[in-house]
């Protein structure tokens, strides 16, 4: 059911490892490249609401969910083999557009897919899954520059102004991928027909039917569950931070521990590999981590792992401007590896407890708003802040991101864990009548 989620993080860990590197190629200076790359959390703010919204009222051949993951993964594939080949810079920010956008219609309807086909005490085993392919996925597309230049001697610089051999191969075999692991998933999963799941939820059919369009859905919306209002802080911190490092660790660590801005010299380049090794790692970390975090559930509680996770991510953020050595990033990224795959699982595993089932999908993509309001409030200020307080210091906007993501442990403290405290009141219940 989630093996699909191996190519979409495929597509994710091409585009989050590499695009400030073909952004910097085609001339981009580093100011600009926070307002280039607006348009990935934009698409995602339009098309995920609506995918949700209507894959809860899909049901063809395919299903419900599926119709949504193919056609996402046609287009991601088409414009993962166009991006690296982009003539100039505003080509690569359309295409940047066009690929997030792809990605998104693909990956909206996963997060449903697992709420829907799941009980309560198995979303947090069934997203940690998840978390596992995504790890997977992206330790190979953040390395694969890397691994072609280093195991398979393909060249990774180009004269000026011309994107380097080992990412466009990169970016052509993560097309493929992406394709093929999508595929597998539509033709190995069922679905339950929307009866089905009107009837776990408790709902009336008809009642469900009269009750969709424009109108429901703003009601919908109005009426957000409290846990997914007080996840929305969580999350917006959380990302901010996130974006801050996808955006920016390309500039930090090859103008600090390279020593160079030019981004057709061999030494930026082999900066630029390097980060995407330190992607790989925190990526890698976060697939082993999916195993272990419900385990720590079941311990401390979903809310406890998630604000440890965010700690152990901030702090690792924060200390990446005291690093001198290349290979001791990798330490940091191992922190982050942990806070990324609590930030893939926790969050969802919380929120689906506190949703209908009949809205999943839409419910799912408006929880989107809270990933991508911070993207653009961060690809509006970042540019600014880095310029002006920063003195263009790229390693202070991580720093940033760090501070960010400690502020998100600490408000996870009073969000509202709704099947956790089912489960301790009917543990109570027990209890009493044991001793009775």
């Amino acid at each position: 059911m989630s093996f699909g989620f191996l190519g979409i993080q495929f597509g994710f860990g091409l585009q989050n490892a590499n695009v400030s590197r073909i952004f910097e190629t085609l001339g981009a200076s580093i100011d600009q490249i926070p307002i280039l790359w607006i348009a990935a959390p934009l698409t995602g703010l339009l098309v995920q609401p609506i995918i949700g919204y209507f894959s809860d009222r899909t049901w063809c051949g395919l299903g419900r969910r599926r119709p949504y993951f193919l056609a996402g993964a046609i287009l991601s594939s088409l414009a993962l083999f166009v991006m690296p080949n982009s003539p100039a810079l505003w080509v690569a920010a359309g295409m940047l557009w066009i690929l997030d956008a792809s990605i998104n219609v693909s990956m909206e309807p996963f997060r449903a897919l697992v709420a829907d086909n799941l009980p309560s005490e198995q979303r947090t085993g069934g997203f940690a899954v998840q978390t596992f392919f995504i790890g997977v996925g992206s330790v190979v597309a953040s390395a694969m520059p890397y691994l072609l230049t280093n195991v398979f001697g393909i060249a990774n610089t180009a004269p000026e102004g011309m994107i380097p051999p080992s990412v466009k191969y990169s970016f052509y075999a993560g097309g493929l991928v992406f394709l093929l692991a999508i595929l597998w998933t539509v033709w190995r999963t069922r679905e339950y027909s929307p009866a089905q799941l009107a009837q776990f939820d408790g709902a009336d059919v008809a009642q469900e039917e009269e009750s969709s369009g424009v109108k429901a859905a703003l009601g919908d919306l109005l009426r957000m569950p409290a846990t997914m209002r007080q996840l929305a802080l969580v999350q917006f911190f959380s990302w901010f931070a996130l974006f801050a490092m996808w955006i920016y660790t390309t500039s930090a660590v090859t103008s600090h521990l390279y020593g160079t801005t030019d981004s057709s010299s061999a030494l930026y380049n082999q900066g630029a590999d390097w980060v995407g090794i330190c992607f790989a790692t925190y990526n890698g970390v976060s697939a082993l981590a999916a195993f272990v975090l419900p385990w720590l559930a079941q311990r401390i509680g979903r809310k406890g792992v998630h604000a440890v996770c965010l700690v152990l991510g901030g702090i690792s953020l924060l200390g990446m401007s005291w690093v001198k050595d290349p290979q001791f990033l990798l330490v940091n990224m191992m922190g982050v590896g942990f806070a990324w795959a609590s930030i893939l699982c926790m969050p969802y595993a919380i929120l689906a407890g506190s949703l209908p089932a009949r809205r999943m999908g839409f419910y799912m993509g408006v929880f989107n708003f809270f990933i991508v309001l911070p993207q653009v409030l961060a690809a509006g200020i970042l540019g600014y802040f880095t310029k002006t307080f920063f003195g263009g210091d790229a390693m202070l906007a991580l720093a940033l991101g760090g501070g960010s993501m400690l502020l998100a442990a600490l408000l996870t403290l009073w969000v509202k864990d709704v099947d956790e405290t089912l489960s301790q009141a009917q543990d109570d219940r027990q209890a009493v009548a044991a001793t009775a």
